[in-house]
């Protein structure tokens, strides 16, 4: 069997690296799972995998659901692109070349994007459990910015956008515009 070995880089954080292994047959869902794990992402928020060319520009899109229903949509003067869902997508059958580059997009309100490229292939030599992380290094615990609001300000807000909302529900739009 052969082992794919992916290396991941967050261009926020300087000193982020993640290398993975994983066997030709595992799908892309196997990957996104030891993406979480690795890097402490909420395994609930959306995600895609992108193969791209050498210049990260995106070819396909692999969806961590099927968000098109099997519906084909057509954006304006271009063709159809076909996604596809990452515990259909196997392995092998989208690496296709060596140094291989993929765009791996998480967080679809809040976007993080990590930069992927196949670092090698090789034959699996002993029974070792994949995917796996094989290397790693720094966290993106630089991302997660504290916002210090103080409770009363959060409840003063809370009020202020109640009486709004109301002063429109009771017609009093003229006002409410007047006075902004």
């Amino acid at each position: 069997m052969h082992i794919y070995k992916f290396r991941m880089l967050y261009g926020e954080v300087d000193d982020f690296i993640r290398d993975y292994e994983i066997k030709a047959n595992q799908t892309f869902k196997d990957l996104h799972k030891v993406i979480m794990e690795s890097v402490g992402l909420n395994e609930n928020e959306l995600a895609s995998f992108h193969i791209c060319d050498q210049k990260w520009n995106k070819k396909q899109e692999i969806t961590l659901i099927d968000m098109m229903n099997g519906e084909e949509m057509e954006e304006e003067n271009q063709p159809l692109k076909e996604t596809y869902v990452m515990h259909q997508a196997v392995i092998r059958d989208f690496i296709n070349e060596p140094r291989q580059r993929l765009l791996f997009e998480y967080d679809f309100l809040n976007m993080k994007t990590f930069f992927m490229e196949l670092l090698s292939v090789f034959k699996q030599k002993e029974e070792v459990n994949y995917p796996k992380c094989s290397f790693k290094r720094g966290t993106l615990q630089d991302l997660k910015a504290e916002v210090d609001i103080d409770d009363e300000d959060d409840d003063e807000l809370r009020k202020q956008l109640i009486q709004d909302f109301e002063d429109i529900i009771d017609g009093s739009l003229d006002d409410y515009v007047d006075n902004q």
